[in-house]
């Protein structure tokens, strides 16, 4: 019963967060409101969410940040780009495996070791720009820096290990935690770039590495939402990766990297030869304020159908949205083809997670998002470098085509690979969901 003042009864302090956030759902029935609000009843969720947005900064900073304080200190950015590209390399084949010691040991135990060998590498990279030492200390550096955990998979374990009764809360906890990403990859180039060119060169990566230490220590202290270890004999070895479906998601986004990574570079070129190239931020910053709005739109929903179908469709709509960046002839005009583009972006990686949660086994879960990231950091370095030698090739506006093609592979193995997204679904065990079922319903057939 309602009190007097119309609010709920207390409840008891002692009750479990899945508690808490089970019953925040009742009443939300009662009193709708959005359900974002809902998110934050668990003790504990707004503290784990604040740290892993510090924790997620250095992504979005450190190579940006070398690229910046290297091309200052030597004047050499062909060495500048090849360190950052060894940190993203180096992180591609690094995090998968740190991600699946979490699954097997625990967040904390594996984390904080891996987050002080990425600051030692990183003081060590920022020494050796600055004394001048021999390349080979630079990349050794880069290389250590790869071994950076990757906190938004560990944050979006514990949504999903606070929320594996409630698929509707646990899709709008998706939702928000793009709209986390999207804030980082706006904030964070802004500091790295600010700092290094504004107070002293190797203040970018200094303050990446400070951010990653406090996220990562803050967030390995919160122990009533950690997601329990699964030992190996709990899922029988292996890597997540050999789960077919996963295979698919990861193929398709490294595509989508590689459109994120061409089209920052075609962005930055065809601004500079519009003669205001300190705009492309701006239009940079547009095109990830696009994928913001709609990822809160999109959490507010309740979308309907299988996420293999949401995401297929979702994979085909960034497709698409690359045709209007091929037509623009001025600034103006790709401010808008950009916004329009990047309300395609959330939506996409919102439903990945979801079929991720649903595909992977729990044990391997963790691994299972991280190697999501993988293939898009492995595809930013190639579109990267593709978008350069087409700039360089064929000018700025038709450099354009390197995403519009990017985007097209990316639908075609989508495609090919939808089948394997609804064949064999793994089996969930108790308390967990798969698509809104009932814990002890099993999917059969093709869920299209």
């Amino acid at each position: 019963m309602w009190g007097k003042d119309g609010r709920p009864p207390a409840r008891k302090l002692d009750a479990s967060p899945v508690r808490l956030i089970r019953s925040a759902s009742v009443t939300q029935l009662a009193r709708p409101s959005s359900p974002y609000r809902a998110l934050f009843a668990a003790p504990g969720s707004r503290t784990f969410s604040a740290a892993g947005f510090l924790g997620r900064l250095p992504l979005s900073m450190m190579g940006i940040s070398i690229v910046t304080m290297v091309s200052q200190l030597t004047g050499r950015y062909g060495l500048a780009g090849a360190l950052s590209a060894t940190v993203a390399l180096s992180s591609a084949a690094i995090s998968p495996q740190i991600s699946r010691l979490v699954d097997r040991h625990g967040q904390r135990r594996v984390i904080q070791p891996a987050m002080l060998v990425t600051v030692l590498a990183v003081a060590g990279l920022v020494t050796a720009a600055r004394l001048d030492a021999p390349e080979v200390l630079l990349f050794a550096g880069a290389v250590g820096a790869g071994a950076m955990p990757s906190v938004g998979a560990m944050v979006r374990a514990r949504w999903a290990h606070l929320l594996r009764s409630e698929p509707r809360l646990l899709h709008s906890a998706f939702s928000f935690e793009s709209i986390v990403d999207e804030c980082c990859f706006i904030v964070g180039p802004i500091l790295a770039i600010g700092l290094s060119t504004g107070v002293f060169p190797e203040a970018g990566p200094l303050l990446a590495a400070c951010f990653l230490l406090l996220g990562v220590t803050w967030l390995s202290t919160q122990r009533a939402t950690e997601p329990p270890p699964h030992p190996p004999r709990a899922h029988g070895g292996g890597s997540a990766l050999r789960t077919p479906g996963l295979q698919v998601l990861v193929g398709a986004f490294a595509f989508t990297g590689a459109i994120f990574g061409s089209i920052d570079v075609v962005t930055v070129a065809f601004s500079q030869e519009a003669g205001h190239k300190a705009v492309s931020s701006l239009l940079l910053a547009v095109y990830a304020l696009g994928s913001v709005l709609a990822g809160a739109v999109f959490g507010m929903l309740r979308p309907a159908g299988p996420p293999a179908r949401r995401w297929l469709w979702g994979v085909c709509a960034m497709a698409v949205s690359m045709i209007p960046l091929q037509l623009v002839g001025n600034l103006p005009s790709l401010a808008v083809a950009l916004f329009l583009a990047g309300m395609t972006i959330a939506p996409t990686m919102v439903t990945t997670m979801a079929l991720v949660e649903q595909l992977v086994p729990r044990a391997k879960l963790t691994e299972g998002m991280t190697w999501t990231s993988t293939g898009l950091a492995v595809g930013v370095a190639l579109g990267s470098s593709a978008a350069g030698w087409a700039v360089d090739t064929f000018g700025a506006g038709r450099a354009y085509a390197v995403p519009a093609v990017a985007g097209a592979v990316a639908a075609l193995v989508a495609f090919l690979g939808y089948r394997r997204l609804n064949s064999r679904p793994v089996p969930r065990r108790e308390g967990t969901v798969s698509d809104g079922r009932a814990n002890d319903e099993q999917p059969s057939g093709d869920m299209a």
